[in-house]
């Protein structure tokens, strides 16, 4: 199971932070595209807090992958998806 919460942080900043807990994988990948989506945010301002993922698979960290290329940032990662999006 994976929870997205979106993260209002200050008014005249324009990153969107979403803030995900539990596993990314399987049927929540296709959620966090949806919640990536809305509001039309690009991703070069979208800010991904992963300090309370546990687990990712593959299509997971290909979705990471795809959208720190696109420009997103990403926080508190652990070691263990560290190395995962290394091997992308």
């Amino acid at each position: 199971m994976l929870r997205i919460a979106r993260i209002d942080v200050d008014d005249s900043d324009f990153i969107q932070t979403l803030k995900l807990e539990g596993k990314l994988r399987g049927p929540w990948v296709d959620e966090l595209i949806r919640a990536c989506e809305q509001p039309q945010t690009p991703p070069s301002c979208l800010r991904l807090d992963l300090r309370a993922v546990t687990f990712i698979d593959s299509a997971g960290a290909k979705l990471l992958d795809d959208l720190i290329r696109q420009g997103a940032r990403v926080v508190g990662c652990s070691g263990f998806i560290a190395e995962m999006l290394k091997e992308k």
